[in-house]
């Protein structure tokens, strides 16, 4: 089976929901049988996913039996849905029960998840196709990334090495299924025999730390708006005895808050480690370890095992320390490359396992790496090269109250807040810290910033703010 969980311990809890349920290894394996004995090998299904048993058990099944899952968001849009549905014609559809939909009736169902035959014919799948994931996460784009069984397998693996995992582990999963952060969580301690706690809760909400509390949950993950919304619920004043690993991805935190979490975790015996990487290298590919968390903050580490980096000019050259250029990652784990119909879902390993990852980034001289920016995030204004990500890290830093983020075309920069009030502070301080022309700096305020159920920012919403030129 998938991850070899056959071998490990039937009685040993795979996972428990938010209502107390328990589901062993036994059960998740058996279940996961008898759900793909329904779906020929071979076949592609679309996972709308949460974080229940349902989701769990399809995910872990239909791996393990041959079968291709899309992972999907539970409350995708019904147009990009359907989209999706005619753009890669699905045999089936695994979905919780009651969602609407399809004229076809379920032919089977388990813990509240339901099988529905489309009528679809698709493409043949390559025999290393494993997986589908997309690339902006819940709005379902249909650039797909593909992954092969040894891309899941030698990152869990690396993962669960780098963090120590046990099998007393008891990490919370809040993080969604259809995005490959929640996903190396689920696979990383499988893996290794441990217990997740699948919730779907939001870390603003009471429920969700009365559960974590109540089930000793051991380790926390969470993208940048995490660790602020964490910074904001006084989480380090907390009563968490039994939690000891805090994990960060899905972008940079800001400097000040990675050392706040860092002398939070030193001061209280914890590991906070900052991860890097990306859907194209299956989940991760880069680590700070809980060591260096303080004496290297704002570095997104080093390669993880298995693993390793080049940085590169514009020309294909590698650059030396404390020179920018772009960062090249090699490994089992890069994947075989995108999907844009359902033809390509025949193509085998496009990649070679080697993975051009457009972040710029520079290398000190312990060997540990700093993410600088997006190859894609700079600007040229009036001839000026400017960075986007290093405009927001700017402003978050003078202003540690406000959202912002940053977005624009060629001679126009754009800065998105929530809040009226420093519109004009914040015109300032940037026409200040970047010398650039007033009139080339656009602010805009939004009610809330766009962003996806993983709460990473989606910055192609944003161009719809932008002045007609």
């Amino acid at each position: 089976m998938f991850l070899d969980l056959e071998q490990r311990d039937p009685t040993a809890l795979a996972a428990i929901d938010e209502q107390g349920h328990q589901l062993s290894y036994g059960e998740l394996c058996a279940q996961g049988k008898l759900l793909s004995s329904r779906v020929p090998a071979g076949s592609l299904v679309f996972l709308f996913s949460e974080n229940t048993f349902g989701s769990l058990i399809g995910y872990v099944g239909f791996l393990s039996y041959g079968i291709v899952p899309l992972m999907l968001d539970k409350d995708l849009d019904k147009e990009l849905c359907e989209h999706l549905l005619s753009t890669y014609r699905p045999a089936y559809l695994w979905r919780p029960q009651g969602e609407e939909g399809l004229d076809q009736d379920a032919i089977f169902s388990l813990k509240n998840y339901e099988l529905v035959p489309t009528g679809l014919e698709h493409c043949p799948l390559h025999q290393d196709l494993a997986l589908l994931v997309s690339t902006s996460g819940s709005t379902g784009s249909p650039r797909l990334v593909r992954q092969s069984y040894r891309n899941i397998l030698s990152n869990a693996r690396s993962i669960a090495e780098y963090l120590s995992i046990s099998s007393q582990e008891r990490p919370v999963l809040n993080l969604p299924m259809n995005y490959v952060y929640g996903l190396s969580i689920i696979n990383s301690h499988l893996l290794q025999g441990a217990t997740l706690l699948l919730t779907t809760r939001s870390i603003m909400q009471r429920e969700f730390w009365s559960f974590i509390k109540e089930y000793e949950a051991s380790s926390l993950s969470g993208v940048p708006y995490t660790y602020e919304m964490l910074k904001k619920l006084r989480f380090m004043s907390m009563k968490l005895p039994a939690l000891k690993t805090l994990t960060q991805a899905g972008g940079k935190l800001l400097p000040e808050l990675h050392g706040e979490f860092a002398r939070y975790a030193q001061d209280t015996g914890r590991a906070f480690i900052v991860m890097y990487g990306a859907a194209e290298a299956t989940s991760r590919m880069g680590y700070l370890p809980a060591e260096k968390a303080l004496e290297k903050c704002g570095s997104m580490g080093i390669p993880i095992p298995g693993g390793c980096f080049d940085i590169i000019d514009e020309n294909g050259n590698l650059v030396e320390h404390d020179d920018v250029g772009e960062l090249v990652y090699y490994g089992d784990n890069v994947t075989l490359g995108y999907a844009e119909c359902g033809a390509d879902l025949q193509r085998g390993d496009e990649r070679g396992g080697c993975l051009h990852t457009g972040d710029m980034v520079k290398r000190d001289q312990d060997g540990y790496y700093y993410v600088v920016g997006r190859k894609k995030r700079f600007l040229k204004i009036f001839g000026n090269r400017v960075g986007l990500d290093e405009v927001e890290f700017m402003i978050r830093g003078a202003f540690p109250a406000l959202e912002c983020v940053c977005g624009g075309t060629d001679d126009r920069l754009y800065v998105f807040i929530t809040d009226e009030v420093f519109s004009d502070d914040v015109k300032q301080f940037i026409a200040l810290k970047t010398q650039l022309n007033h009139t080339a700096l656009r602010v805009k305020v939004l009610p809330s910033l766009p962003q996806n159920n993983a709460g990473k920012i989606l910055y192609a919403e944003l161009e719809a703010y932008y002045d007609p030129l």
